[in-house]
């Protein structure tokens, strides 16, 4: 059986920051490494979660694959066509296949806009450069299945931003990356600013729109229960890099990267006997600055099994297992 295609493949993205001069009368720049060679794919239909600490650069990942920002350098690959080498006017075709909703609900969403133009600014945009066919009535009516779609009512389509709860608010957003009918959903951190209860409605309506339109979604957040519950597969990042990637079921029972192992021991566990004998991974020392390029692995000196090869070498993603188990990580314990 051929094996299915990658909806979107990343390959060695990085995305360097200047941050200024290193001196007065300096041409050096100095630099924030926030993504520094980050490689995976998502096949159609698939939720790849992407988790790490604050700050890693998990978002960063998400903004260059959306070409929000211009990498700087590496290719993504949307439908086998590298979006990094596209003119505008091929860019904003591949953005129809491809959305993005954002963590603030209320900062992504225009104050001054009523629910139903909020919505409907997307096709407006593709119709006036003679992408998108549609009249006037059929956006309308387009609105009002989106926002059935998402939960809201079609008579609250005249409402402003500031007359929605976050979550309600939350669910504009979905609507609005949803009006173009993408084939990928780039969800940066969407329930990270919800209450818990909150937080459990909008996984689930990702979850039913995935299955009624087909969706692939990159679903970034730092709650592991939430990466959890959404994802097929998860990437752990540390410090602009990713040091494992597995099937979710795989990664919580068997994590084997040092960072994965510590960062999963932090999170708690619903059953006080469990929680009780546990033993937690306290982590030595600060993270490392992201201005500073390394030589060695990133997690070097926060990592209780370092060897003196992790020094000065850098751990590439190598495939572990056998059977078919799609299990990556990038440490030198599993690297003959």
């Amino acid at each position: 059986m051929e094996e299915t295609k990658n909806l979107l493949e990343v390959n060695d993205l990085k995305m360097h920051f200047v941050t200024g001069s290193k001196g007065l009368f300096s041409k050096e720049k100095n630099y924030v490494y926030a993504v520094d060679g980050v490689n995976f794919t998502i096949k159609p239909g698939e939720t790849l979660g992407l988790v790490g600490e604050s700050g890693c650069g998990k978002s960063t990942v998400a903004r260059a694959v959306a070409q929000i920002y211009k990498p700087t350098s590496g290719e993504v690959l949307l439908d086998g066509k590298d979006l990094t080498k596209m003119s505008k006017k091929e860019l904003l075709l591949a953005r129809k296949d491809m959305q993005m909703v954002f963590q603030d609900p209320y900062g992504s969403l225009s104050p001054r806009m009523t629910t139903a133009n909020i919505i409907a600014e997307p096709m407006h945009i593709f119709r006036n450069r003679g992408i998108l066919h549609m009249t006037d009535a059929e956006i309308d009516k387009r609105v009002e299945e989106l926002m059935e779609m998402v939960g809201l009512s079609k008579f609250f389509k005249n409402r402003y931003p500031h007359e929605f709860s976050g979550g309600q608010r939350q669910r504009i957003g979905i609507a609005r990356a949803l009006a173009l009918r993408p084939k990928l959903i780039l969800a940066d951190e969407p329930v990270s600013a919800l209450d818990v209860s909150i937080q459990a409605q909008i996984l689930n309506l990702f979850k039913d729109v995935q299955k009624e339109l087909g969706l692939t979604y990159l679903f970034i957040a730092h709650d592991l229960a939430v990466i959890q519950y959404i994802s097929d597969r998860i990437a752990v990042m540390y410090l602009g890099k990713i040091v494992e990637i597995s099937d979710y079921k795989d990664l919580y029972a068997n994590p084997l990267h040092p960072y994965t192992k510590a960062l999963l021991s932090a999170a708690p566990i619903p059953d006080p006997e469990i929680e009780a004998k546990r033993q937690r991974i306290i982590l030595k020392g600060d993270v490392p600055s992201p201005t500073v390029q390394r030589p060695g692995c990133y997690f070097y000196d926060r990592c209780p099994n370092r060897m003196e090869c992790c020094k000065n070498s850098q751990p590439k993603l190598t495939q572990i297992g056998e059977g078919g188990t799609d299990h990556q990580v990038a440490c030198f314990l599993y690297q003959k």
